[in-house]
């Protein structure tokens, strides 16, 4: 593999694994998932719940036992977008391509163990994007006003990062515009700061703490505030075992929704300026506790519980492209993508050719904008 594609597949394939991970313990605090499974997470586990398909009428899904959830189909239904679209990606594109994925083809859906549209089972905040922009007709810009502000578009939105890879500044703006068919106010925000952290990661010579310097530098509101909090605390913590309640506490006044998870106030999920998803901040948080390491950044996510696939996919995606596919590893990519019947490292090299294509187009561009400037300043 080229350096390139090596750290695209880390970051896709780190992505998947941390979902897979994470998706067990999704919506338990640690206490309750020290007590579920005789200590902390150290690997694959079996569902939470053992009657899962029954635990949860509203999200009968098969969580644990290696399956990976949403985020991931979401992200490599992302990829199949560039390689369709075959170049940067607006909130247009999210129309024109991202609902025929979601609702024109059946896939396998480890969760519900059949083929079904992946429309069949995102969550509510993703069904949106199909219900405003194919039923709704809505301006694809301005789709994503109305909907809740979560971690929804943030969660898949890695490969903007792989497409713009060693450019912060470009990932940043690329998702921000996409991601307006989806997701309003910080939830939109964090899309942005997600990509140019995974786009930073891509770039030779970046280290967990050039990641976190660059979302500061690129994050605004309440999404700075919070990542810089949650930062400053994870600095003087050795271990994420023993790190939750603090940066809980971090996060705690930028976070909507409570302490009691699944009992939400009035408050929770609304657009502000002063307020951040709680995804993100964390993931950096786990990642500077690891110093990037790949394994112990997932497993603060998975242990810290509340919405622990999407912190530690997010985490596994920034940190897989750092370390490259070498440091996820390998027994977990193999065992993920068996239990899922999905291939983990396709799609990142995929995600690698369409940056390559997207990079060469980009250099003519600009080398055709630089020649033409010239011309007109030309004395």
């Amino acid at each position: 593999m080229t350096p390139l594609e090596d750290r695209a597949t880390g970051c896709v394939a780190g992505a998947a694994v941390g979902d897979a991970l994470g998706g067990a313990t999704e919506g338990w605090t640690p206490e309750q998932i020290v007590q579920r499974y005789g200590g902390r997470v150290e690997g694959i586990v079996p569902p939470f719940n053992d009657d899962w398909r029954n635990a949860r009428p509203i999200a009968p899904y098969h969580k644990g036992d290696g399956h990976i959830t949403d985020d991931t189909l979401m992200t490599h239904a992302l990829i199949r977008v560039y390689e369709k679209a075959g170049g940067h990606l607006d909130a247009y594109a999210m129309a024109e391509h991202l609902v025929p994925e979601l609702m024109g083809e059946r896939r396998w859906i480890p969760e519900l163990e059949a083929e079904a549209l992946p429309l069949q089972r995102i969550f509510l905040a993703e069904k949106w994007i199909v219900a405003r922009l194919h039923y709704g007709h809505a301006d694809p810009r301005e789709a994503g006003v109305g909907n809740i502000v979560n971690c929804g578009a943030a969660m898949y939105v890695a490969p903007v990062g792989i497409v713009n890879a060693a450019d912060p500044d470009a990932a940043y703006a690329e998702a921000v515009d996409l991601t307006g068919a989806h997701q309003s106010s910080y939830g939109r925000e964090a899309a942005g700061v997600m990509a140019a952290a995974v786009a930073e990661a891509m770039r030779p010579g970046a280290t967990a703490d050039s990641v976190v310097a660059t979302c500061l530098r690129l994050a605004k509101d309440g999404t700075r505030a919070a990542i810089e909090a949650v930062c400053e605390t994870a600095a003087g913590l050795g271990h994420w075992d023993g790190s939750f309640e603090a940066l809980r506490a971090a996060v705690r006044p930028y976070d909507t929704v409570a302490d009691t998870y699944r009992d939400q106030g009035l408050g929770a999920r609304r657009p502000s300026r002063v307020h951040s998803i709680e995804e993100l901040p964390l993931a950096l948080g786990f990642l500077m506790i690891a110093k990037g390491d790949y394994r112990e950044t997932v497993l603060g996510g998975v242990n810290y519980g509340r919405d622990a696939d999407s912190i530690a996919s997010m985490g596994g995606a920034i940190a897989g492209a750092l370390g490259g596919l070498a440091s996820v590893p390998q027994e977990w990519v193999a065992q993920v993508g068996q239990a899922s019947r999905t291939d983990l490292v396709g799609p990142g090299l995929a995600a690698a050719g369409v940056g390559r294509r997207v990079h060469a187009d980009d250099v003519a561009r600009r080398r055709g904008h630089e020649s033409a400037f010239a011309e007109l300043d030309r004395a």
